[in-house]
This record gives structure tokens, C-alpha cells and sequence, in this order.
């Protein structure tokens, strides 16, 4: 008979070095209890580590310089949550702003709107995951670029763009078609809208 911790093992290294994962994703393997206490005893053998909490990582290991354990971004947490949930998120504040190299501060907390459950997420040294609910229109982009320049300007607030910002806005756009962008056009408040158009003039 294979234990509940083995059979998670094994799922695991299946996934490889990197894999993010939930107490959920093993229900097939016994009741709920069972599978947090071999979950618990795998972090206390240091074989996953706890991200938060309900949320794990089977650690990635710098194999080039030797430097440890690899940590997943708040990015690649926030989109597993995200999967997992079946929910679309976008960011927003200053995470859209440092996304986008409009900003360079980098937020502790990192905010994304979503049109899943409600939630915070602490992950420790004072960091953590912020999802807000939203319209689903908030959502409907068909392009990524167009969103999150949307968000961030929004962050900015009209007539608050500097120079500089202007013209790393025209990079940006300069590597993704107006067609594509502008598809977009009509989820953006009219002041963004002008800002991009004459970004691609």
C-alpha cells in the first residue's frame, strides 16, 4: 500500500524542480486531513516549502552558481493561484507601473483585480497578494499590453505622465501592432486612449 505522502512525492517530481502547488491538487489521494499532515511532514523533511498558507513549491535549485534554493516571483504565485481558481486577473497600482518599466519602486504588496474570490495573501517578510474583485468588462481585453497600460495609467491618474514615461510608453507600443492594441480601444478611459494613439504617431 503507498502512502498518501509517497503518492504526493511522486506527483510532484513528476511536475519537476518549480512546481507550485495546492492541498487540492492531491484530493484524488485521500481525505483532506491526511493529505495536510503529508504535506506538512514533506516541508518538515525540507523536500517542498510552504509558500503561505495552502499554497506550496517543490524548490527549483541553482545548479550554476550554486546559490540555493530558486523562489518562485509573486507573479508565478499569484498566476497558479489564479489557474487554480479558473479566474482571469490583471495588475494593478504600482505592480502595473514596475511591470511595465514605467516605475521603478517595487511594491511589498502586490494588488491584481479578478474576477475570482476576494483574497489576501500573506507570504512573509512583510509581503503579500491582494486579489479585488472587479467588472468582468475590467477583463474583457483581448490584448495584454492594452490592459496593463490601462491599469497603469489609471495608477498614474490623468495628466500626471511625465516625459520619461511617455517615451517608454512608445517602446512599448512600438513592438506590438496599434491594430491589436486599439482593439481594445473602447475599454479604455478616452484620456488613455489619446495617449496611446499619439504614442503610435
Amino acid at each position: 500500500m503507498i502512502s498518501i505522502e509517497d503518492k504526493i512525492t511522486e506527483a510532484i517530481r513528476a511536475k519537476g524542480e518549480g512546481f507550485i502547488f495546492f492541498p487540492n491538487d492531491f484530493i484524488d489521494f485521500g481525505e483532506p486531513k491526511s493529505i495536510g499532515k503529508a504535506l506538512e511532514r514533506l516541508t518538515e523533511k525540507e523536500l517542498i516549502l510552504r509558500l503561505a498558507r495552502g499554497i506550496y513549491y517543490y524548490p527549483k535549485q541553482d545548479q550554476l552558481m550554486g546559490l540555493g534554493v530558486l523562489y518562485p516571483s509573486i507573479e508565478e504565485i499569484a498566476d497558479s493561484i489564479a489557474r487554480r481558481d479558473k479566474a482571469r486577473i490583471v495588475p494593478t497600482g504600482i505592480h502595473a507601473l514596475n511591470k511595465l518599466g514605467l516605475s521603478t519602486q517595487i511594491p511589498m504588496n502586490f494588488v491584481y483585480l479578478t474576477d475570482g474570490t476576494r483574497r489576501k495573501v500573506n507570504l512573509g517578510n512583510g509581503k503579500s497578494i491582494q486579489f479585488r474583485f472587479t467588472s468582468p468588462r475590467n477583463l474583457a481585453f483581448s490584448n495584454k499590453l492594452a490592459m496593463l497600460i490601462t491599469f497603469a495609467l489609471k495608477e498614474l491618474g490623468q495628466g500626471k505622465i511625465t516625459e520619461l514615461q511617455l517615451s517608454r510608453l512608445k517602446q512599448l507600443l512600438a513592438k506590438e501592432s496599434k491594430e491589436k492594441v486599439m482593439a481594445d480601444a473602447a475599454l479604455m478611459p478616452a484620456w488613455i486612449r489619446t495617449i496611446i494613439k499619439n504614442a503610435y504617431e
